[in-house]
């Protein structure tokens, strides 16, 4: 048995298809950042971040001592960072954005979701 070429007007039709499914998606679909926050010298650097819904935030540990990130609420925690250690959390619209060290509870960091 031959095998069937595709006609010019299929590949035209498919191409067609394609191209309406790439344009229907949005522009901004995967727009998603990473966010860099460092602890150090007993504090959060930055202490202020802004993100959007659907970004993550990634503490790291630069201080001897160990620390947390923790939801003022306990909604959230990055759970203990050695010294070092990363952990990461998703933002999401629901989320605490007021947060603390238990170990340190004066350090203080806050998560401003922007538009």
């Amino acid at each position: 048995m031959m095998p069937v070429l595709p006609t010019r007007r299929y590949v035209m039709v498919g191409a067609a298809a394609m191209a309406a499914v790439s344009i229907s998606r949005p522009l901004h679909a995967n727009t998603s950042k990473h966010h860099e926050v460092e602890i150090r010298s007993f504090a959060y650097d930055p202490a202020v971040i802004q993100v959007r819904v659907g970004d993550t935030i990634r503490w790291t540990n630069k201080d001897i001592a160990p620390h947390t990130a923790t939801a003022d609420g306990f909604g959230w925690d990055t759970g203990t960072l050695e010294r070092n250690q990363t952990a990461e959390v998703e933002v999401t619209a629901s989320m605490e954005l007021s947060y603390f060290c238990v170990f340190h509870p004066h350090m203080k960091g806050k998560v401003v979701i922007v538009d």
